[in-house]
């Protein structure tokens, strides 16, 4: 057991072919994977379409891990955030939900409409920050990686990712404040 790395017990054991580990694997990281690229994408199908090739990566790459500089988590992270971004590369248009206009059949209607009109907003408003800003965002408060370890995966310092986060949440505060004007 990789006491360094909580997954490297379950990586070599994929790598060897174990299904129990690939299942338990799965069942640790896919909330997490998920929540991170419909963050980034916005759209719960292209999410789950980026985490389902994530963990085909992992099936493939695991028999060669070998610990070292980066947790396994640290490298998951790094390839979900490269499928995001590959995809988002290729968009042109943003298709509207398909239940964009389906009505609320809860009681209290009014409060879920508020709340998903809220949501939308903070979804709408992230979606506008700059690229950089909008991973320092996701990575650090939905993720809630540590400043240390989203630095890390984004390649830069510390300094320059609290730089991202104080740019990115003031932009995030001026739109929020906008859309409710």
């Amino acid at each position: 057991m990789n006491l360094q790395d909580p997954d490297g017990d379950l990586v070599r054991r994929i790598g060897q072919g174990d299904s129990y580990a690939v299942e338990a694997l799965v069942a640790r990281k896919l909330p997490r994977m998920t929540a991170l690229a419909y963050r980034l994408l916005g759209d719960r199908a292209e999410a789950e379409d980026v985490v389902q090739e994530l963990f085909v990566r992992v099936w493939r790459t695991a028999s060669g891990w070998r610990p070292g500089a980066a947790k396994f988590d640290t490298w998951m992270h790094r390839v979900a955030l490269n499928l995001c971004t590959d995809r988002l590369r290729k968009r042109r248009e943003t298709p509207l939900p398909h239940d964009w206009d389906a009505p609320d059949p809860a009681p209290n209607a009014e409060a879920n409409l508020a709340a998903r009109a809220d949501s939308d907003a903070v979804d709408q408003a992230l979606a506008a920050l700059a690229p950089r800003q909008r991973e320092a965002i996701v990575l650090t408060y939905y993720q809630e990686l540590s400043n240390q370890e989203a630095a890390t995966l984004m390649g830069i310092g510390v300094d320059a990712l609290e730089s991202l986060l104080a740019r990115g949440r003031r932009a995030l505060k001026l739109r929020l404040e906008q859309a409710y004007d």
